[in-house]
C-alpha cells in the first residue's frame, strides 16, 4: 500500500513544458523520476534536434503522439464503439461509429485526426532516425537507444494505422515540406515495415526495466505477438504467422519478470499502474501542466447519468457521466456469466451508488415503491447486474436498477477507469496510466494461436491461468475448462470477459473477420447499417485531395 501511495504522489509531482520541436511538430510531455522523462521545447531552430539535448528531448517527445489516440475519446470511439460488447450511450457526437451511418466517411473528424496526428509521430521518429548520424556529444549506445525507441514507436504508429485504414503512405524518411507525389502502399508492405522496425529496434533496447513507459525488448515481443497474429488473418498471411506470434507471446510470458497480479481488481487499483502484469503502458499525470492537453479521459466515457437520480448529485469519487458507451445484452448475458464463481463482473462494474442528499425522493426506474427515504451516505441505487422480482426490490430501502430497465442514460457502469484523484469534480483530465498490453492479454493471444494450430490442450493451460485468477477464492477448479471447450468461440467470449472496455474489441473482431456478423447479432443500433466496407475506416478525403492524381494515385477504401 505504501508503494501505491508513493506512486500516486509521484504522478502528481511530474513537471513538463509544452513545446514545438523541429518539423513544426507539437509534442506534449511529462517527466517523473524513474519513469519516461519527456520534455518539450518551444521556439527553437530546426537544428535543435541535432544537438545532444535536442536529440534526447525528441526521443522522449516522440511518445507524445500516442496520447492523441490512446485514452482519449477518439481511441475509445474507434476501439470500443460499434462492437458486440458496447453500443452507444445517450451523449456524444460520434454515434456514427456505432450506428455505421453514411456520414462515417473520409470527412469525419476522427478519421482525419488519427491519420494526421500519427503521421506527425511517424515524422518525428523519422527525423530522429535520419539525424542520428549527425549527433555529436552522445555515446554510441545513447544514440543507438534513441534510434531503437524511434523505430519501435514508428512500428506502433503504423500498426495502429494499418489496422484501421489498410494500405498507407509508407514513409520512412523525414519530411521537411509538402509532398504531393504519393502512392498508397499495400497492406502487406506496411506489415513488412512494422516487423522490420520492431526487429531492428530489439537489440538496442533494455530487456525490461529502465524508465517506466519507454520501449523495452519485452514490449517489442508483446507487440510482435499482436502483429503476427493479426497478419495471420490477412490474405497475405499464413498459418506460420500463428506459430511466430505464439513464440513471441511465450517470450513475454517466460523471459521477463511479468506475472499475473493475484487479484483481478488489483489491476485497476489507484496507485498500482506499475503492476507486475503491465507489459507496455502509456503514462499520464495529475500535474495538469505536464498533461499537454492529453490527460487520460477514459474515466468519462463508461459512466451512466447517475447525478440526476433521486437523492444523488455529481461527486468526484464517481466522476463526470459523459454516457458515451453502454454494454450490450451480449455483455450482460453471454460474457459475464457464472457470476457466483467468476469475480470479473463484480470487479469490473460499479454496483452501488450512494446518496449525497437527505430526504424522501420519488423513484425513477425502480417502480416497486413510490419513493425512497435516504440520508447522505446511504445506498441510493443498487445495480446487481441481473433481474430481481418486483417483490424483492420492494423490500429494499433504495432503488434497484436491473438490466431490463437500462436505457441510453442509465446502464451498467464499467469501473476500471474511474479516477477520483482528478483536481476537481468537473476536471476531465485524469492521471492514470493507460495499459496497451498486459500479461493476461498475451496469455489469451497465445491460446488463440495454439487453437488455430490445433493445439487445444496446450491452449487450455494459458486460458486456465487467466480464469483461475478470476475466480472467487475456493472456486478456482470450477473456472477451469477442458481441451474440447478451447475453441475460437470460447476465445471470443473470454477476451470480452477479461479485457472488457480496455480498447481491444474492434481490432479483435476485425482480426477474427466477424465484425459484421457479431454487430448484426449483438448490437441493435449498429446492425441495420454495418457492411463489409466497415472492416476498414475510410481514408481521409483531405489526404486524397492533396495527392497528385487524387483517387487514382491514392485510392479510397472500397465502398466509401
Amino acid at each position: 500500500m505504501k508503494n501505491k501511495i508513493k506512486n500516486i504522489l509521484r504522478k502528481s509531482a511530474r513537471v513538463a513544458r509544452l513545446a514545438v520541436l523541429p518539423c513544426a511538430l507539437m509534442l506534449t510531455t511529462q517527466s517523473c523520476q524513474d519513469v519516461l522523462d519527456e520534455k518539450v521545447i518551444s521556439n527553437l531552430s530546426n537544428d535543435y534536434i541535432n544537438t545532444p539535448k535536442g536529440f534526447n528531448d525528441a526521443v522522449s517527445a516522440a511518445y507524445g503522439y500516442l496520447r492523441t489516440y490512446y485514452a482519449q475519446e477518439m481511441g475509445m470511439t474507434m476501439s470500443q464503439m460499434g462492437t458486440d460488447t458496447y453500443t452507444n450511450g445517450a451523449d456524444g457526437s460520434y454515434k456514427k461509429y456505432n450506428q455505421y451511418t453514411s456520414n462515417l466517411d473520409g470527412f469525419d473528424n476522427w478519421v482525419r485526426t488519427l491519420w494526421r496526428e500519427f503521421y506527425k509521430g511517424i515524422n518525428t521518429c523519422n527525423a530522429i532516425i535520419d539525424r542520428s548520424s549527425q549527433i555529436e556529444g552522445l555515446s554510441a549506445s545513447e544514440i543507438s537507444s534513441g534510434v531503437a525507441q524511434a523505430k519501435a514507436l514508428r512500428a506502433l504508429y503504423y500498426f495502429t494505422l494499418v489496422q484501421h485504414y489498410g494500405g498507407l503512405d509508407l514513409r520512412t524518411e523525414e519530411t521537411n515540406g509538402p509532398i504531393t507525389e504519393i502512392t498508397r502502399s499495400t497492406e502487406q508492405a506496411v506489415y513488412d515495415q512494422i516487423i522490420k522496425d520492431f526487429n531492428d529496434a530489439y537489440n538496442d533496447l533494455p530487456a525490461n526495466g529502465g524508465e517506466w513507459g519507454r520501449f523495452t525488448q519485452m514490449a517489442v515481443d508483446g507487440f510482435l505477438c499482436k502483429v503476427y497474429i493479426t497478419r495471420a488473418t490477412r490474405d497475405f498471411g499464413s498459418a506460420a504467422d500463428y506459430a511466430t506470434a505464439e513464440s513471441y507471446g511465450k517470450k513475454v510470458i517466460n523471459n521477463y519478470d511479468r506475472a499475473l497480479v493475484s487479484d483481478f481488481s488489483d489491476l485497476f487499483e489507484l496507485g498500482n499502474d506499475q503492476n507486475t502484469e503491465a507489459v507496455f503502458s502509456l503514462q499520464f499525470s495529475y500535474d495538469l501542466l505536464s498533461a499537454g492537453g492529453f490527460g487520460n479521459r477514459w474515466h468519462l466515457y463508461y459512466l451512466m447519468e447517475y447525478d440526476t437520480q433521486p437523492g444523488m448529485s455529481r461527486v468526484l469519487e464517481v466522476g463526470r457521466p459523459w454516457k458515451r458507451l453502454r454494454p450490450t445484452e451480449y455483455t450482460y448475458n453471454q460474457v459475464m456469466v457464472n457470476r457466483d464463481v467468476d469475480a470479473r463482473f463484480d470487479k469490473s462494474f460499479k454496483k452501488v451508488f450512494y446518496a449525497t442528499k437527505t430526504g424522501t425522493f420519488p423513484t425513477f426506474l425502480d417502480k416497486s415503491k413510490p419513493s425512497i427515504t435516504v440520508a447522505a451516505g446511504d445506498t441510493a441505487i443498487f445495480m446487481p447486474g441481473y433481474e430481481m422480482s418486483e417483490e424483492e426490490r420492494a423490500k429494499r430501502p433504495y432503488q434497484v436498477y436491473t438490466p431490463s430497465m437500462y436505457q441510453e442514460k442509465q446502464f451498467g457502469v464499467l469501473a476500471k477507469f474511474l479516477d477520483p484523484l482528478r483536481a476537481s469534480i468537473n476536471e476531465v483530465q485524469g492521471g492514470r496510466d493507460f495499459v496497451l498490453i498486459r500479461l493476461a492479454d498475451i496469455h489469451l493471444l497465445v491460446a488463440e494461436c495454439l487453437i488455430q494450430q490445433g493445439k487445444a490442450a496446450e491452449a487450455v493451460e494459458h486460458i486456465n491461468l487467466v480464469r483461475r485468477r478470476a475466480a472467487y477464492p475456493g472456486h478456482e477448479a470450477e473456472m477451469e475448462i477442458t481441451a474440447d471447450q478451447a475453441t475460437m468461440e470460447f476465445i471470443y467470449d473470454e477476451r470480452a470477459r477479461e479485457l472488457l472496455g480496455e480498447g481491444h474489441r474492434w481490432t479483435d473482431l476485425k482480426r477474427w473477420g466477424n465484425l459484421v456478423e457479431r454487430v448484426k447479432a449483438y448490437n441493435p443500433e449498429g446492425a441495420p447499417n454495418i457492411q463489409d466496407k466497415h472492416m476498414y475506416r475510410p481514408i481521409p478525403q483531405e489526404q486524397i485531395d492533396l495527392v497528385d492524381g487524387g483517387s487514382s494515385a491514392f485510392p479510397q477504401n472500397p465502398g466509401y
